[in-house]
């Protein structure tokens, strides 16, 4: 009894907050720039000024984080290989060395892994040189993300 009840709570604490995340999403952007941009195919944007726009459009609750908060991403490296588009990102602004890092890296990856035209989403590494030794270690432990040294090819 006592697991279904925490179980009610957590789902319902999730859905307020999603809730949330989403109005304040659309009180932040033009909802049929929005549509346009989601409706791009990555592929064909991947190297121009809209590929950051199209990638920000895609994501979830997370967004909301990244808007309110000052951040970002950046597209550092891609690759197009057989199964969609293999991204390298950074994250920008005053999400950088943020204690909810972990949370929203993750975020992040899970919404674009979502995206058919996005086989899998990595973070630079120069990431982790944003973080003190304890940020570090607790991203590496429990950001569920990888991290790679990409070569720029934006």
């Amino acid at each position: 009894m006592d697991d279904d009840l925490v179980a009610k709570y957590a789902a319902e604490a999730k859905a307020a907050m999603e809730a949330e995340a989403h109005r304040r999403i659309a009180e932040a952007v033009d909802p049929e720039e929005e549509a346009r941009l989601r409706n791009l195919s990555l592929a064909s944007v991947i190297n121009t000024v809209h590929a950051v726009p199209a990638l920000l459009a895609r994501l979830g609750a997370v967004r909301a984080a990244l808007d309110g908060h000052g951040g970002g991403v950046a597209l550092t490296a891609w690759e197009t290989g057989p199964n969609g588009l293999d991204l390298v990102l950074d994250l920008t602004g005053a999400c950088l060395s943020c204690g909810a890092a972990p949370g929203t890296l993750e975020g992040v990856k899970n919404d674009l892994e979502n995206d058919h035209e996005v086989a899998r989403v990595r973070f630079s590494s120069g990431l982790l040189d944003t973080f003190d030794d304890l940020g570090r270690e607790f991203i590496l432990a429990h950001g569920a993300v990888e991290f790679v040294d990409p070569l720029s090819n934006t």
